[in-house]
């Protein structure tokens, strides 16, 4: 988004703001002038992108959250009105990566952790961010599916069933609130080039070549391609958009 200053007097909400798609969305959101809340477990990621946003005079603060856990999850909405009184935006995005491999070999333990942390962060975020923005009448909550939240792939079962899960979870939130003034949408990215793909591929190149191929645009994308879709979901400019997901991904799923 090129108008600077469109998320002025603003608090905006982005969990696992401290790597990847999250940072980059933090500070594409301080840079529009919101005061933005960055909630993740890992403090040391965490404060290094409220580092980086201050550097560039922008306003931040960090507070470690476990998003999959309900009473740390109240506390971080308590705390952020607490401290600021009101909350505009969120962007739900923390989640994790899961094992590669055939549905009947996963055990029921990583089932659990991949649900637990794709899908069940999403919905306790939602549910303690969704009151306040009642009160309010207004507020705007973009959450992060997948390309593969839109189609099945082979060996990718837990993840898959957690990001189709995501694109649920936002279309009935979206259709339970939008006469109430709260609007619901999500982000699907394709391939992007952030560390939890780097880790799956053993390097960025490897990453970058192994998946590349499958983009129409010929490359996979970067965290800030992403960021604009947020911010732009969460914007007034998008004020007749609620319930959609939107597919950030060079192409691929056109095809």
């Amino acid at each position: 988004m090129s108008n600077t200053g469109s998320f002025a007097d603003k608090v905006v909400l982005t969990t696992g703001g401290g790597t990847g798609i999250g940072r980059a969305t933090a500070l594409a959101f301080a840079q529009q002038g919101a005061q933005v809340v960055i909630a993740g477990r890992q403090t040391k990621t965490g404060e290094e992108t409220i580092r980086h946003i201050r550097e560039t005079g922008g306003k931040a603060d960090f507070i470690q959250t476990d998003v999959t856990d309900e009473a740390s999850v109240k506390a971080l909405i308590d705390t952020i009105i607490q401290t600021h009184g009101h909350l505009d935006a969120a962007f739900n995005n923390a989640g994790t990566a899961a094992p590669f491999g055939p549905l009947f070999e996963v055990t029921e333990q990583v089932f659990d952790e991949t649900i637990k942390a794709n899908l069940k962060s999403v919905w306790l975020c939602m549910k303690y961010e969704i009151p306040q923005m009642l009160k309010q009448g207004r507020g705007a909550i973009v959450n992060t599916a997948s390309t593969l939240g839109h189609v099945g792939t082979a060996n990718m079962a837990l993840y898959v069933a957690a990001k189709h899960g995501v694109v649920g979870l936002t279309q009935t939130a979206a259709l339970e609130y939008a006469s109430q003034g709260v609007r619901v949408n999500a982000v699907s990215p394709g391939s992007i080039e952030t560390p939890m793909g780097e880790r799956a591929f053993g390097s960025l190149e490897n990453y970058r070549q192994a998946m590349s191929p499958a983009y129409p645009i010929g490359r996979i994308g970067l965290p800030h391609e992403v960021a604009e879709a947020v911010l732009f979901l969460c914007s007034d400019g998008a004020s007749f958009i609620t319930g959609q997901a939107l597919v950030v991904d060079g192409g691929n799923l056109a095809q």
